[in-house]
């Protein structure tokens, strides 16, 4: 008889290695480990309790023999049952009869109309000499087995799962860098091959650039915040194409610029009748985006009534149509904005604060042009070049009207630099744009405080401040900060490689990359 156990032991921790070793992920690892316990070893009911970091308690991770409700309730405080106790000594326990230990709660109740004597026996599952689970089962062997047999072949095993949890929480993180490093990748190649890309290489884009690769292979709600006209719905865009759900729709809604009384039926859709002139069903933009992503523009605006039907969609996926009973499920990504603080709407009783939660998963927020200066000859350049693209024509700006622009506080942000281009392109009969004629298309209020800050340069000569000579600097700057390799500060500048080869012929830098690349290997020599 002692044998034959020997041999069903030898046999169940092959198969319990082999199942291990095969597995997808952490749970069908745990459920294959149990179930071959179940099978080979005459096992009623088996448990792998871990510890939850989050909540500070241990629930069941796997189970068999328990119905999906039983596993549920299976829920302990550190310091609650034979469960709690087994992890917190890291001792094996043994119960003979459950029916006669106090300790034993049975919180998942898989054992109340059980008929005769159960057995229990618990063992700590170690990692780096530190409990980190328990493993539990109901009468594992036959009577004549002792319970110490038991222990000692349920410590295999929990080692077993200890060593293959370790493994999983490895290639997890790893996995986590390699989808940053996957989003990293992809959007520097959005930016070399004309997709969607942010111009600004200040220390708070940096920083925005940073969260939005982070956050966007996730399935986590943004909330973008920052003034009107800051790139909201380019960065919203950029998020869409770095995730998982790029090549599904994605859909713009402004929540200001649809009447309230037609606003519903646009974001859930109507069946026929529901309201005068609805003569035939209509899905709404939700069920349009379903497995891509939604983005609600000027989220602050959407009516009250409207909000608890947004934070069910949020929470349970679903909806109705207008008109209509049928709950219908849905597969959406919400990215959402504003201009407005949501806290304060929120005081005043014009936002609900269970949305404002729902929204706030992930708020980035998106700085005013006045704060990144360094940034606005870039972007300049930038809407200069598509420009001359989209026209056909280019402009070059004096010396005191490029002052100005820098200076300018741009109340418009973004959006107003790239229409006031836009119109200087179509209106200037000249390709040189001096300051007076620039005056006349800036901001009313602003025209003063630029004339100002630049009359004293007005009958000075131009010390290389011309745009071109700003474009030569961006371009040096980024080859010293790349080691002089090209590839590499045409990827910082967002350029493909023949326009960083055009830049570098143009400006005549050549003869300059050579004598810096070879400066490099003189002080790496000197180093050696």
């Amino acid at each position: 008889m002692l044998s034959t156990v020997h041999g069903m032991k030898h046999s169940a921790l092959l198969a319990i290695c082999q199942a291990i070793d095969t597995a997808l992920n952490l749970e069908s690892a745990l459920s294959g480990v149990l179930r071959i316990m179940s099978e080979q070893l005459s096992m009623q009911r088996a448990t792998v309790t871990l510890y939850d970091p989050q909540t500070g308690q241990l629930s069941i991770n796997a189970s068999y023999g328990l119905s999906a409700e039983e596993k549920e309730r299976g829920v302990y405080r550190l310091d609650e049952g034979v469960t709690g106790r087994i992890f917190q000594t890291s001792e094996p326990f043994y119960v003979p009869d459950i029916s006669k230990e106090p300790l034993f709660l049975d919180k998942t109740g898989a054992r109340k109309i059980q008929r005769g004597m159960i057995s229990f026996i618990g063992v700590p599952i170690i990692l780096h000499g530190d409990p980190i689970g328990v493993l539990n089962v109901d009468r594992l062997f036959e009577d004549e087995i002792a319970f110490d047999e038991d222990i000692d072949f349920l410590k295999v095993v929990a080692t077993l799962i200890g060593q293959f949890i370790s493994l999983n929480e490895k290639i997890m993180k790893r996995e986590a860098v390699l989808k940053r490093e996957n989003t990293s990748l992809k959007y520097q190649i959005s930016k070399k091959s004309n997709g969607p890309y942010i111009v600004g290489e200040s220390a708070p884009m940096v920083e925005v650039q940073r969260q939005m690769e982070k956050v966007s292979p996730t399935r986590a709600t943004v909330l973008l915040l920052g003034e009107s006209g800051v790139g909201k719905t380019l960065i919203a865009q950029i998020i869409h194409e770095l995730s998982e759900r790029k090549g599904h729709p994605f859909i713009k809604i402004n929540c200001a610029s649809i009447p309230e009384n037609l606003l519903e039926s646009e974001l859930f859709g109507h069946e026929k009748g529901a309201f005068t002139g609805a003569s035939g069903s209509r899905p709404g933009r939700f069920e349009e985006a379903d497995s891509g992503t939604i983005f609600l523009d000027e989220i602050g605006e959407l009516p009250i009534a409207l909000q608890a039907k947004l934070l069910r969609v949020l929470q349970d996926k679903e909806l109705e149509r207008l008109g209509s009973n049928r709950t219908r499920t849905i597969d959406v990504r919400i990215l959402a904005a504003t201009n407005r603080d949501l806290g304060d709407l929120v005081e005043r009783g014009e936002f609900r604060l269970d949305l404002y939660y729902r929204l706030n998963v992930f708020p980035l927020r998106v700085p005013a042009l006045r704060e990144r200066k360094e940034d606005i000859t870039g972007l300049l350049n930038h809407f200069l070049h598509k420009m001359a693209d989209d026209y056909g024509r280019s402009i070059h700006f004096t010396a005191t009207a490029l002052d100005a622009l820098i200076r300018y506080d741009w109340p418009g942000n973004v959006r107003e630099m790239q229409n006031l281009i836009e119109r200087l392109v179509i209106m200037s009969d000249s390709e040189r744009i001096s300051l007076e004629f620039l005056k006349s298309y800036l901001a009313p209020g602003q025209t003063a405080a630029v004339q100002e800050g630049t009359r004293s340069n007005e009958n000075m000569p131009s010390h290389g401040t011309s745009l071109k000579d700003v474009e030569r600097n961006e371009v040096m700057a980024a080859l010293e900060r790349s080691g002089w390799l090209q590839y590499k500060a045409a990827e910082a500048l967002g350029l493909s490689a023949r326009q960083m080869g055009y830049r570098v012929k143009k400006h005549g830098l050549e003869s300059m990359i050579a004598e810096g690349r070879a400066q490099l290997r003189r002080m790496k020599e000197a180093k050696a």
